[in-house]
């Protein structure tokens, strides 16, 4: 099992509820998400970054 470091960029979303849903879908497809934060909000382009820490096998 390995950790990486992820970054992503995601759509914002209408409400907190959906983005968490949406964040953690997305990280899912990575690996088993250790921790992650949004760290930087685009409110013209309707952008958020994700950075986030991940396991995985291999």
């Amino acid at each position: 099992m390995t950790t990486h470091f992820i970054s992503a960029e995601m759509d914002l979303q209408e409400t907190p509820a959906q983005l968490q849903a949406e964040i953690e879908a997305e990280l899912a497809k990575r690996g088993e998400p250790l921790r992650w934060a949004i760290t930087e909000v685009d409110e013209e382009r309707q952008k958020v970054r994700v950075e986030a820490v991940v396991t995985a096998e291999g």
